[in-house]
């Protein structure tokens, strides 16, 4: 009786293993990057959809106020630690701190009764250093809040000025121009905020967003588009200016008004 040899199917060597390794490596390197371009894309796309339901709500409250824009309250007297110094100014804050504790500002005045469902759309889903936004909410009508957003109340107000302007109401549908004489239209944006470390003591730290490359703004007919700031046009860095900073937020504002 003739025995057939049995045949072993062949094995791969250890260089083909190799080579497959090889590209296996090449492709998740490739991946990586295009996968992470995805997921800034879907979360700047997700901030720019919470910035339509906070435009939604604006028009709600202009809606039940003649017109008028969430607006105010009025600033209480200047300490280091107030990021509200002045009515109307430029602001990230939903409530204020000391004297007046717990007030609602800027969009907070939108949290009770327009947002009282959805606060959390008041914080932004890319922040580049971890935000509590549980805790943050939790502030609001307690002590000083803020939120991932810069408000532009649309005023004429300046801390710098002697004999400012008086304080008035803006109505939608009449923002007005800016000081390059073009129409308001950026109400709301990202905080892309630097500052000296040794702003820490005092409560101010960086606050910046989706890697300081783009900023979701609302623009008043309730629109929201995804901006570039690779050029750091809307960047706010206070670092050696530390008293022109309300002036910077807003002239990133009327950068923004320029935004087609």
């Amino acid at each position: 009786m003739r025995l057939t040899k049995l045949r072993h199917p062949a094995a791969f060597t250890l260089v083909e293993l190799l080579v497959v390794m090889l590209i296996i490596v090449v492709l998740v390197a490739l991946s990586v990057p295009a996968l992470s371009a995805a997921r800034a894309t879907s979360k700047q796309t997700i901030c720019a959809s919470q910035l339509r339901q906070v435009g939604i709500a604006i028009y709600s409250y202009a809606n039940d106020y003649k017109g008028s824009i969430p607006f105010g309250p009025k600033a209480p007297p200047a300490i280091a630690s107030n990021f509200y110094p002045a009515t109307g100014n430029v602001t990230s804050l939903v409530s204020l701190g000391y004297p007046a504790l717990g007030q609602p500002v800027g969009l907070g005045l939108l949290i009770e009764s327009y947002l009282a469902n959805q606060p959390k759309v008041l914080f932004c889903p890319d922040p580049d250093s971890y935000l509590d936004t549980d805790k943050e909410l939790l502030k609001v009508g307690v002590s000083q809040a803020q939120c991932s957003y810069y408000y532009r109340h649309a005023s004429v107000t300046a801390l710098s000025e002697p004999n400012p302007p008086p304080v008035y109401r803006t109505r939608l549908g009449s923002l007005g121009v800016n000081s390059n004489g073009l129409p308001i239209r950026a109400l709301v944006m990202d905080t892309q905020f630097l500052c000296h470390p040794g702003l820490a003591a005092f409560g101010i730290t960086p606050r910046t967003h989706h890697k300081q490359a783009a900023v979701s703004i609302l623009f008043a007919d309730a629109h929201a588009q995804v901006v570039s700031n690779l050029d750091n046009a809307f960047t706010v860095d206070i670092t050696n200016q530390l008293y022109a900073s309300f002036q910077l937020m807003l002239d990133a504002f009327e950068r923004a008004d320029a935004v087609q």
